[in-house]
């Protein structure tokens, strides 16, 4: 989460007049969602101590989910800043949604990872 935090900020503070609004925009998405998803990972992880959770769908989902940030967050810090680091990754752009795919499928494991209750 102190990554997100700190490339939030950078996005913030650092980015507003290197690139234009929309990779600005871009790189808070990115920003928003690693941040979410860290969130989500520290909420996962006091769920596993739970007798109510299935800890290999518990691994699952975290697994999932810190593999979505990086594609998802992580290629969109790159998208956004590709002028600045002077380099054309077109194949970043299908990346994105593999991510976003990834953080679905963690989400819905760690929806699965619940044990009945009664």
């Amino acid at each position: 989460m102190a990554l997100a935090v700190a490339l939030g900020a950078f996005g913030a503070h650092g980015l507003e007049n290197r690139v234009g609004p929309k990779e600005v925009d871009i790189w808070k998405t990115g920003a928003l969602y690693h941040f979410l998803h860290a969130l989500g990972l520290i909420g996962l992880a006091v769920f596993s101590g739970s007798p109510y959770a299935n800890p290999t769908r518990i691994k699952w989902a975290q697994n999932l989910i810190f593999v979505g940030i990086i594609f998802f967050s992580g290629s969109l810090y790159f998208l956004a800043t590709r002028s600045l680091l002077g380099v054309e990754w077109k194949w970043l752009g299908p990346i994105t949604p593999i991510g976003g795919v990834c953080f679905i499928g963690g989400w819905i494991m760690a929806a699965l990872s619940v044990k009945k209750v009664l």
